[in-house]
């Protein structure tokens, strides 16, 4: 697509305010690029992702004053102009995807600027929607699982040595039916895990039976904690992946056998650690997950031999953004958001 042929002005989703989580529906100038990484990017596709609207007000050392406030960081697209960057490959016309990082304008609008470096190449088989509800939920749980986590993403591929080494591990995650904990059970159990444990309601329990767990636990019905407690032997976990926080935070303490590690994305767990709990995790630690194109690549290239597949609980029209907030502010989505921008997602 030649330069000339762009528009003016786009439409675009924008936060009234840092102090509000009013969203409105705009027009404005299309972005300029500006820094060597910049890519011009046609929106077909994206996801917002839940707490967003509250991230100026909660993390303000994130999100600088100068922002443009536009929602939703996951996009799906195509590339408008190539980087000024040449170290990187992309050209217009790529189907590409991304997230975008917090601290700049996301991905709500006809036209985004994401950086190269955040980038990837969508697989042939992977629609716009699918696409756009890759890229936070799949990041982060490759992040938690093979980065900050102790499996070994070799095993992926079959390593023997990386096999051998997952197959020690038992792998708890809370929230395994939602978007993030779908990825998570599916990376782990493709890794070779000794077993992916599945905190999540009965509803959800036959999917994420079909994404790889082993067991699942039913936090209508019991808590992790008494779960745990039940038969601390044969269910005590090495490796707890927390999307939750609170009192189930709270639970995974006692299903963790001494010297395993906890994380989470939603609270640091040494916060909500039981008092008098005489046990100890050889690392507990809150993470955000970075933006990185090249472990997107290694998502996608799963996603293109059929081993993985992002979890979509609806898709919306783009005037209908205040209903897709509101479903992922209900809590009770199953997978990912995407509001649909362009008319070809």
């Amino acid at each position: 697509m030649a330069s000339t042929s762009l528009p003016a002005t786009m439409k675009t989703l924008l936060q009234a305010s840092r102090e509000t989580q009013e969203v409105i529906l705009t027009t404005a100038p299309l972005p300029t690029p500006s820094h060597p990484q910049d890519v011009l990017v046609r929106v077909h596709a994206t996801a917002p992702c839940n707490g967003e609207l509250g991230w100026a007000v909660n993390f303000p050392e994130s999100i600088p004053p100068e922002k443009v406030l536009v929602p939703c960081q996951d996009i799906a697209g195509t590339v408008v102009t190539a980087p000024g960057d040449k170290s990187f490959s992309f050209a217009p016309g790529d189907r590409v995807f991304c997230r975008i990082d917090a601290s700049r304008a996301g991905g709500a609008r006809d036209y985004a600027l994401p950086r190269a470096s955040e980038l990837a190449k969508i697989p042939p088989n992977l629609s716009w929607v699918d696409a756009a509800a890759t890229p936070l939920s799949a990041l982060t749980a490759w992040q938690a699982v093979f980065v900050q986590g102790t499996l070994d993403a070799a095993g992926i591929k079959g390593d023997a040595k990386a096999r051998a080494h997952n197959a020690k591990i038992r792998v708890l995650v809370t929230g395994a039916a939602g978007g993030v904990g779908s990825w998570i059970v599916q990376l782990a159990a493709l890794a070779g895990a000794k077993g992916v444990v599945a905190v999540c309601s009965g509803d959800g329990e036959a999917a994420v039976r079909k994404l790889g767990a082993t067991e699942v636990v039913d936090y209508r019905k019991i808590s992790t904690e008494d779960w745990a407690k039940a038969d601390p032997a044969a269910r005590e976990v090495d490796l707890v992946i927390d999307m939750i926080g609170g009192k189930t935070l709270t639970g995974c303490w006692t299903a963790l056998r001494e010297g395993g590690v906890i994380i989470s994305i939603n609270t640091p767990p040494d916060a909500v650690k039981p008092a008098g709990l005489e046990k100890n995790a050889s690392r507990s630690f809150f993470f955000i997950v970075e933006p990185l194109g090249k472990n997107l690549e290694e998502i996608g290239e799963l996603i293109g031999a059929g081993k993985v597949r992002p979890t979509v609980d609806s898709v919306w029209e783009f005037a209908d953004f205040k209903k897709a907030f509101a479903r992922l502010d209900s809590g009770h989505a199953k997978g990912k958001i995407v509001i649909k921008v362009s008319d070809e997602a």
